[in-house]
């Protein structure tokens, strides 16, 4: 290559950089790819949508590809399965290293490891688990805890008893299970006392603030507005539950749960209209996933503590502890921890 040749090629990748929010660094072409691969690590973060929380991710894995010196390009599906596995190609044919994917559908998702899989790029599968598939490591938090937050924060608070309402996640989403799996684990015995009754038990597709709205409504028809806890499983069904609740009057005197510690979710706690949310420390997670699409990228041992079986395999796995925050502890977690600022919380003083 000419000295102007190389100078040009340098110009690009700087520009590519740049736009993908990372640094430098340098490995060889990894074997088997049909496409030539960058002179440098590329890692893939494939979203399903570009909702607040991965946003968040995205962010912090730009900083820790920074520190590393390798390059992250990032893409989201906008809550369709179809275009996620265009996206996945697309990247694969680009030259990733390596790619940590936010599967849409669990069991859909399956197809793009198997693609990747074959062109000899592992597959992170990030805080939610790709079902019947050769992952090469999953990282997340651990879900069946963040159901049993959720649901033992409102039996406390409700003193044991009363109407209780479960709006879950998508269908597709192996996460939504194994949170009401949390979920149910802590209920049981005040249902089966006689208790606690469940009115509702549905779930959300695409995680929709207005479906959990409609399920609220449909609660408050069938109890006659006595409900007394609605179990969301995020922050974004916690929103529109509360929504409905608000047109009956009744935000506020009905504990609702959450998840993510999203920004509305902080204020709604200051309110007192949301009970709590499940905080899920995300700079370890980002962190995690980086450092290890790195090692695998580069042949080397991922950092696992256990296996979580996804239906083809013991996949390697870490799961990281979440945190309940309620307006009580939320500046002792959440502010100090810098994941929100106080003006942003409480607004400007």
């Amino acid at each position: 290559m000419t000295t102007k040749a190389t100078s040009l090629w340098a110009l690009g990748v700087v520009a590519l950089l740049s736009t993908a929010g990372c640094g430098g660094g340098s490995s060889s072409p990894a074997p088997g790819t049909t496409s030539a691969r960058p002179t440098r690590v590329t890692i893939g973060f494939l979203m399903d949508n570009t909702h607040e929380r991965w946003q968040r991710d995205k962010q912090l894995m730009g900083e820790r590809a920074r520190v590393l010196e390798i390059a992250l390009v990032s893409e989201a599906a906008e809550g369709d399965q179809a275009k996620q596995a265009e996206l996945a190609d697309k990247m694969i044919k680009e030259g990733i290293y390596a790619l940590v994917l936010v599967p849409h559908d669990a069991n859909a998702a399956s197809a793009i490891v198997d693609k990747a899989v074959a062109a000899k790029v592992p597959v992170i599968s990030y805080d939610r688990l790709v079902r019947n598939a050769d992952v090469a490591m999953y990282v997340t938090f651990d879900n069946a805890k963040v159901g049993e937050m959720q649901a033992q924060y409102l039996l406390d608070k409700a003193q044991g008893s009363g109407n209780f309402l479960l709006i879950g996640g998508a269908p597709s989403d192996n996460n939504a299970k194994e949170i009401r799996e949390g979920q149910m684990k802590v209920l049981k015995p005040a249902v089966a006392s006689g208790k606690v009754k469940i009115v509702g038990d549905g779930w959300a597709e695409n995680w929709s603030a207005d479906e959990a709205e409609k399920q609220t409504e449909a609660a408050l028809k069938k109890t006659g507005n006595k409900l007394t806890a609605i179990v969301a499983s995020n922050d974004q069904l916690a929103g529109g539950a509360i929504k409905a609740l608000a047109a009956a009057k009744l935000d506020g005197k009905v504990l609702v749960s959450g998840q993510d510690a999203e920004l509305e979710a902080c204020k709604r706690l200051v309110a007192g209209t949301q009970a709590m949310t499940v905080y899920k420390p995300l700079s370890a997670l980002a962190r995690m996933a980086v450092n290890n699409a790195v090692r695998l990228a580069k042949g080397e041992a991922i950092d696992a503590a256990s296996t979580v079986n996804n239906g083809k395999k013991d996949v390697p796995s870490r799961l990281l502890d979440p945190i309940a925050v309620d307006k009580n502890n939320l500046d002792g977690v959440l502010i100090n921890d810098g994941y929100h600022t106080r003006e942003e919380v409480y607004g400007k003083k």
